[in-house]
């Protein structure tokens, strides 16, 4: 079977896809992809790089911005996928990350191929996303953030199916395109994120750089790609000082970028990390920010974790909330939407409000303080993963629709 995968990143999301697809006799598997570095490779994966065609200009339309962006990924995406056709590549199959726009012209190309589209958000100006900090938008912002889903709109028409994560994504998406989604994990490697010998990793065995856990008997962890509202952090953050008193051996670890992801960008400049400082003091020699660490490192992270805390608006559900649970971490979670999808308070976890520092660090405080009490949270956290996201489960699916799609051929849907 002839594969194209594309993603903007590489290997993102479709990394087990790629890699299984990869490994498997018979296959041939092209990975289009923004990122060129050159160390990150694939077995029996071919990675063709693309780039964006043109330039933005200061004459598009504030609103038409991200679409313009959109056309340009896709224009870089269409001219490598003539290049393929010309070497006499055509895929059976493609498989595209949508919202960036590498996928806009994919059926022009190969109008014969089904595209199966994997989707992460729907945009609603009225949707719980947009609504949960209670700031008044005006009209203008909200017609933007309509705008926002132009390219995802074009891909649902285009698709044979989509495949979203969580079935709290999947419930954005306008109800007349949710029959054309399918709700399936990509999976979490549940033998890679594991406890320790069904424990957890002494702290004394951390080996991270530049971070001094003197003293420490309980950690507190935190983990994200970037430190910003949409993740909890200034409410963590401002959590602190009350767990620290209360805990005195407890060390603090802030695992990620000093970065926004998803939120409003501070109008000054200044980051998160860098406006929560200054407003709040804390223990600087129990605070530890460890920038974003290696697969390995993160892992030992989460199994020497004590307590776990993981905030989310009501948005995309983090892979790292699963990995701790995977792990057997004690999750102190946000009472939100994606999170109560996967968290049932006091029996795989615990849940508190996002908005309230002094709720947060009550219930972590609870955490840290009834540890072999609440063991059997961390089992069943564990539990979980491996009945619902374990990989071995999520993989098949992907896999299987992959393979029926292209055993289907071009004749289905035909009008897309």
């Amino acid at each position: 079977m002839r594969i194209l995968i594309t993603h903007n990143n590489f290997p993102a999301q479709f990394r087990h896809i790629a890699e299984y697809l990869g490994r498997t006799k018979g296959n041939q598997v092209v990975f289009a992809t923004k990122n060129p570095r050159k160390e990150w490779v694939i077995p029996g994966v071919n990675k063709a790089v693309f780039a964006p065609a043109g330039e933005p200009s200061n004459q598009t339309h504030p609103f038409a911005k991200n679409f313009d962006d959109a056309v340009r990924h896709g224009s870089g995406m269409l001219k490598l996928c003539l290049e393929l056709k010309k070497q006499g590549f055509i895929p059976d199959i493609i498989l595209g990350h949508s919202g960036w726009g590498q996928t806009l012209f994919l059926r022009d190309v190969f109008p014969d191929t089904p595209f199966i589209g994997y989707y992460e958000w729907y945009y609603n100006a009225q949707g719980p996303e947009i609504t949960f900090d209670k700031r008044t938008r005006t009209e203008l912002e909200l017609a933007h953030i309509r705008t926002r889903n132009t390219t995802i709109l074009h891909d649902l028409t285009a698709c044979r199916l989509g495949v979203t994560p969580t079935a709290w994504q999947r419930s954005q998406f306008p109800a007349e395109f949710q029959p054309k989604l399918i709700q399936a994990h990509d999976g979490i490697n549940t033998q890679y994120f594991a406890p320790v010998n069904e424990g957890r990793l002494p702290i004394e065995a951390l080996n991270l750089p530049d971070t001094d856990l003197t003293g420490a008997e309980e950690l507190v962890t935190y983990c994200s790609r970037g430190m910003e509202p949409y993740r909890g952090f200034p409410q963590f953050y401002e959590a602190l000082p009350a767990i620290l008193e209360e805990r005195p051996k407890c060390h603090v670890l802030i695992v990620g970028e000093d970065r926004v992801c998803y939120s409003a960008k501070l109008p000054d400049g200044q980051t998160y990390k860098q406006f929560m400082q200054e407003k709040i003091k804390v223990d600087e020699k129990r605070v530890h920010f460890t920038g974003p660490l290696p697969y390995g490192q993160y892992k030992q992270v989460l199994q020497a974790s004590s307590a776990h805390v993981y905030l989310t608006w009501p948005f995309v559900l983090s892979w790292s909330c699963l990995e701790a649970m995977s792990c057997g971490c004690l999750v102190v979670g946000s009472n939100t939407e994606p999170v109560r999808e996967v968290i049932r308070h006091r029996e795989n976890g615990l849940l508190t409000d996002f908005n309230s520092p002094d709720k947060i660090a009550k219930t972590t405080t609870f955490a840290l303080t009834r540890q072999a009490k609440l063991n059997d949270i961390r089992k069943k956290a564990r539990e979980t993963i491996l009945d619902k996201y374990c990989l071995s489960k999520c993989l098949p699916t992907h896999l299987n629709l992959l393979a029926q799609a292209a055993k289907d051929g071009p004749n289905r849907f035909k009008n897309t």
